[in-house]
């Protein structure tokens, strides 16, 4: 039957000289930008830059503004990004998620963000998500978040990633459900977040008896020093039961090593355009450390 090409819909791109595996949605990506009108779009740096931000008040207030909105296909756009990001594209993760906040009422606000994104695909459509040959495959995580960055209720976004073969193999860019009252707080339950993630990743990957090195403690990497103490430390200064629940599911994965939470610098932090809107530069230096580019 030989090699596979096409798995629902994702283009699978190899080159064995190279030592490279690249998985596309440009044939997807370009049926999306035709059925909303945008083939013929001018290109945009990024979906979601620093500075952008979007809230409540943005959304229709009168029955003029909602008539506007009516016959414009904001869920559908959703829908076909949504599938997009999780597919191949970690990269507009954090763009998708906040036009998901707004599905049920947007605004023309709201609705230039999402033909943004949009716009930053027209331009990065033959991207592929790449991994390289290794003789050392090992997954690490990575674990960050948005303080208190939703306008609306204060919550704080927590993103994680989770990295194979240079490439990201899964990734998650969500609004937290509880209220932090600290950076240490919100950054704990971001990292008990992505630590509940690795170990079922873990499992999985176990089952699949490719990886020899899952078998050991699975690293994960946090930004914030104080999160990683409080993960290696015997005593929680939460007086929220909710985080305190967190933070003892997490020592125990913490004791047991199932996992090891390691402290990164934040130019290192891989997972930060899943939290937040970035310089364009620097965005495009995470989106290439995501194993993200042009297979050339």
């Amino acid at each position: 039957m030989g090699d596979a090409t096409y798995v629902i819909g994702i283009k699978i791109q190899r080159d064995r000289f190279r030592g490279l595996l690249g998985l596309s949605q440009e044939t997807y990506i370009n049926k999306v930008l035709e059925r909303f009108q945008m083939k013929d779009c001018s290109p945009s740096i990024a979906p979601i830059v620093k500075g952008d931000r979007f809230n409540l008040d943005q959304c229709p207030k009168n029955d003029l503004e909602r008539e506007k909105m009516k016959n414009i296909p904001y869920a559908f756009v959703f829908g076909s990004l949504m599938y997009v990001q999780v597919c191949t594209r970690p990269d507009i993760a954090f763009a998708v998620g906040m036009l998901g906040r707004y599905q049920s009422n947007p605004g023309m606000d709201h609705w230039k963000a999402a033909k943004k994104v949009m716009r930053y695909l027209q331009g990065t459509k033959d991207y592929m998500l790449m991994y390289r040959r290794t003789n050392n495959l090992e997954v690490i995580g990575y674990s960050n978040l948005d303080y208190a960055g939703c306008i609306d209720s204060r919550k704080s976004t927590s993103g994680y990633v989770f990295m194979l073969a240079s490439g990201a193999v899964s990734w998650r860019s969500a609004k937290q459900t509880l209220i932090a009252t600290s950076t240490m707080e919100a950054e704990f339950v971001s990292c008990f977040e992505a630590t509940s993630h690795g170990v079922w990743l873990k499992s999985f990957i176990y089952g699949l008896r490719v990886v020899d090195s899952i078998s050991r403690p699975l690293k994960i990497y946090c930004d914030n020093s104080t999160a990683v103490f409080m993960a290696k430390n015997n005593k929680s200064s939460s007086r929220n039961k909710h985080i305190d629940i967190k933070y003892l599911a997490l020592r125990e994965c913490v004791k047991e090593k199932t996992v090891v939470i390691e402290h990164v610098s934040t130019e290192l932090m891989i997972a930060d355009p899943l939290t937040k809107g970035m310089p364009p530069l620097k965005f495009k230096d995470h989106v290439d450390r995501l194993g993200l580019g042009s297979f050339v």
